[in-house]
């Protein structure tokens, strides 16, 4: 039950969070017959809205306009939502193409859009189970593995004993045998030892020393500072991304890096939104197999789409881009990893 509240929570902040960086969409209501000084800026107003600084005339000061705001800007998002959505769905190079050409009033803006996608991707996640473990011992997992291991080790010694010496199948169980024997021996699959504990998040000796450290002594709260800091920083994406992006397209000099920025804004909500759609799927009975034949051909599909409009490429150079973008998406996460390492750590 509380994973559920703590995911409405979430999402609530996440929509409110993509509220405040949206502007309203155009300015409606019915004017005044006198002109009236405005609550805000102190600027005469001859209709609904202050032409200086465009809050209401009508200035509201009850209890239940704080429930009004609450509810528009978690569902609502100034109708702009159900304009954009369809758009970043099936079309989203002409989403795209469209905000980046000046048509910025009647969208939702690519970070808007971001945010509230990701704030409700985790709450989703929070909603139907997805969460980091609440404990984790390094010591009893390995111990677990070890005796997993033992008694794979004792079925085979059992069934080379049972077989003929002429027997064929006699050979490929002492070379099992010998393989087991060799991993449960081995030093890497010793959790308990500190020295086997290792990583190479950075490729600086002491700062990747100090986050083995952090693992090693308390794995479960690293792994909610991983979690925690994910969405926190998640629009660390967007910058990681453009060199890459950047050099797909470095002779093509009229796309800027806003147009790129706005590609991988928008590509990313997306994927956001893909997430939780899937993960209700999932809550609902929807097998996981077909989630991730889904994920596999949803995804990739949208990026080919989004980036043949958006650029206004051709087949063929969409083709050779795409196995670009892919790696480059590769690389980000990775860096996008190790960063979160770092903050979780120091």
């Amino acid at each position: 039950m509380s994973d559920i509240a703590e995911g409405i929570g979430g999402m609530i902040e996440g929509a409110l969070a993509g509220r405040a960086v949206e502007p309203e969409n155009g300015q409606s209501g019915a004017g005044t017959s006198e002109p009236a000084e405005c609550a805000n800026c102190g600027a005469l107003v001859p209709g609904a809205y202050c032409s200086e600084c465009g809050q209401k005339l009508h200035v509201h000061r009850t209890l239940s306009a704080i429930f009004h705001d609450l509810i528009h800007g978690v569902l609502h998002l100034d109708g702009k939502f159900w304009l954009t959505l369809p758009l970043l769905v099936f079309k989203p190079g002409k989403l795209t193409r469209r905000y980046v050409e000046g048509e910025r009033a009647k969208f939702v803006s690519p970070m808007a859009m971001f945010l509230f996608s990701v704030f409700a991707m985790f709450a989703v996640f929070q909603m139907v189970g997805i969460s980091t473990p609440t404990s984790l011992n390094l010591e009893e997992t390995a111990e677990a593995v070890r005796e997993q291991g033992d008694q794979e080790l004792e079925r085979l010694r059992e069934e080379l004993e049972a077989l003929p010496a002429d027997d064929p199948e006699r050979a490929q169980r002492e070379i099992d045998l010998r393989l087991l024997e060799g991993i449960a021996t081995s030093e890497n699959f010793d959790f308990s030892n500190d020295a086997a504990f290792s990583m190479e998040a950075t490729g600086v000796e002491w700062i990747d020393g100090g986050i083995a450290k952090k693992w090693s002594e308390n794995p479960t709260l690293m792994l909610y500072k991983l979690q925690a800091n994910g969405y926190k920083f998640s629009w660390l994406l967007i910058p990681l991304s453009l060199p890459t992006l950047a050099l797909l397209f470095i002779w093509r000099r009229q796309f800027k890096a806003y147009d790129h920025a706005v590609f991988v804004t928008y590509s990313l909500s997306f994927m956001s939104l893909l997430f939780v759609a899937l993960s209700l799927a999932n809550a609902a009975g929807l097998a996981a197999g077909w989630v991730f034949v889904i994920f596999a051909l949803a995804a990739p599909l949208h990026i080919y789409k989004h980036l043949k409009y958006a650029y206004d490429l051709s087949r063929f150079s969409v083709l050779w881009r795409f196995p670009g973008l892919l790696i480059s998406i590769v690389f980000t996460l990775l860096a996008f990893l190790q960063v979160l390492l770092l903050i979780g750590a120091f």
